[in-house]
């Protein structure tokens, strides 16, 4: 069962595998699709990628909400934030392939950021959850159907502890189902902000 179902929705997926930056024609995309209910997660693909500093990343946040918006002003929005990932908690991107680990054959992930360029704006998991809840909290005092949920609901740090992520970077299927359950709890339940 899919989390739409649970939800008692039909579910749009929009996912970018591994390219969610916050682009402006995702936005418009989103803006211009019949929708009752609308969610985006945002954080890991702008850390891995090395794309944007603290100073891009807020107005992006505002622009891709604005242009939303535009299209579905009282709709029930939920934004969540980035899942738990060791690597990128505290540590900038970009990301790369472990080469230790390819030598032997395993396919794993390293940031290769300094911890200490944060100073510089550069983005971490962390920077994006504080970023992320200042943004949301103060949109949300004028827009009461938008909701933030901090993504290490569905999965933190004990989790990492249960449940690994086998690359050090994505998931693995037994873990999405955990994530996927917790969302369709979270998200959709009767006093949840995409319950209907």
């Amino acid at each position: 069962m899919c989390i739409g179902d649970r939800g008692g929705v039909k579910l749009i997926n929009r996912g970018l595998s591994g390219s969610a930056m916050l682009d402006p024609f995702v936005a418009r995309t989103m803006r211009d699709t019949p929708a009752d209910v609308l969610s985006i997660k945002t954080g890991i693909n702008l850390v891995n990628g090395d794309v944007m500093r603290v100073r891009a990343f807020g107005p992006a946040v505002h622009g891709f909400l604005d242009t939303v918006r535009d299209g579905h002003p009282d709709s029930p929005f939920l934004v969540v934030g980035p899942l738990y990932c060791p690597i990128h908690e505290n540590t900038p991107g970009p990301g790369a392939f472990d080469v230790a680990a390819l030598a032997t054959g395993q396919i794993r992930f390293i940031a290769t950021g300094d911890p200490a360029d944060t100073t510089r704006g550069r983005l971490t998991l962390s920077v994006i959850r504080d970023q992320l809840a200042e943004i949301m909290a103060a949109r949300a005092v004028d827009d009461p159907h938008l909701y933030y949920l901090d993504g290490r609901d569905l999965y933190g740090p004990d989790d990492s502890a249960e449940h690994p992520l086998p690359d050090n970077l994505h998931p693995d299927a037994s873990t999405h189902q955990i994530i996927g359950e917790r969302f369709a709890r979270l998200a959709f339940s009767e006093d949840a902000p995409l319950g209907r």
